[in-house]
């Protein structure tokens, strides 16, 4: 008599979870709020050590002494706006506004487009918090004179809104675009802001602790919107191509050095192209360099 196999049954095992162990579903989000606090106290950090001790004063006022008083030294000089009836590269002087207001159009209609309602409203987010937050801690943080400093250094311009803009419009874009083009919309805004940077520190309109809080407070608004974002709606890790942070960063070095050059003094020059590739750095470890969302996935259950 011929015995027929019957099919395997699965194995019930006591203790055993009812998800399979190759069910990909996490079991928890982690919201990233670390990037988030970091860049805050990186922020508050920066103030207190170069506008709150007389050192920090010191290091800074001494680069205005470095060169000329003027900015017409600077390489660019004639796209600052600075000179007579020059146009000015967006946003230095009188541009910063018109550029504020269309980049804020810009978001507005992409969110239109892509019909991406929560990353949109964040991108907005990123940009109000930050443009706004720029000129409510220019009035309210204290710049106390602590080295007798001469009274034109004593102006309030931390932190800096020429360099706010940049950093917050390249930050609330990659929260609208779509992830196939979302790093090479981050690598046209770093070089944007290695360019703005470099420029607002070494045509002495600020120093680079101003630069650098403009940019560090660009990436704790957006720290925060990512972390306030549902988690469908969080950008995930962006995927690029391997070799473009490298690319990204070595052009953004370039047009730093070239932005900040200028022709009575090499080392307010450097500090400055140094500052600005600091600032894009950090906007694009911020904007591709790190996902928004980090799942932990359960682990399958020991029989």
């Amino acid at each position: 008599m011929t015995q027929h196999d019957s099919p395997a049954l699965p194995t019930h095992r006591p203790g055993a979870s009812r998800q399979g162990p190759a069910d990909p579903s996490p079991s928890r989000t982690t919201r990233p709020w670390m990037p988030a606090l970091l860049y805050t106290l990186g922020f508050l950090t920066l103030y207190l050590l170069a506008i709150c001790t007389p050192w920090g004063q010191r290091a800074e006022n001494a680069l205005f002494g470095l060169g000329s008083e003027g900015s017409e030294d600077a390489w660019i000089y004639p796209l600052s706006g600075s000179a007579y009836g020059s146009t000015p590269l967006p946003p230095l002087e009188l541009s910063a506004k018109p550029t504020l207001m269309v980049g804020l159009a810009v978001i507005v209609v992409l969110t239109l487009v892509r019909r991406c309602w929560w990353p949109g409203c964040a991108a907005l987010g990123v940009v109000i918090l930050t443009t706004g937050g720029k000129e409510v801690l220019k009035s309210t943080l204290p710049r106390p004179d602590l080295v007798g400093a001469p009274e034109n250094l004593l102006d309030q311009g931390f932190p800096s809104g020429h360099t706010a803009i940049p950093a917050a419009l390249t930050l609330a874009a990659v929260l609208v675009v779509s992830p196939r083009i979302r790093p090479y919309i981050a690598t046209a805004g770093v070089l944007w802001l290695a360019c703005i940077a470099a420029a607002s520190a070494t045509m002495g309109g600020h120093r680079p602790s101003e630069v650098l809080g403009a940019t560090l407070l660009a990436c704790a608004c957006y720290g925060l919107a990512t972390w306030l974002l549902p988690p469908a709606a969080a950008p995930g890790a962006t995927r690029s191509p391997r070799a473009l942070p490298v690319i990204t960063l070595t052009v953004a070095l370039a047009i730093a050095l070239v932005s900040g050059a200028r022709n009575d003094t090499l080392t307010r020059s450097l500090i400055s192209a140094a500052t600005a590739f600091i600032c894009a750095a950090l906007v694009w470890y911020a904007a591709v360099g790190r996902p928004a969302h980090t799942a932990r996935r359960t682990r399958p259950a020991l029989g």
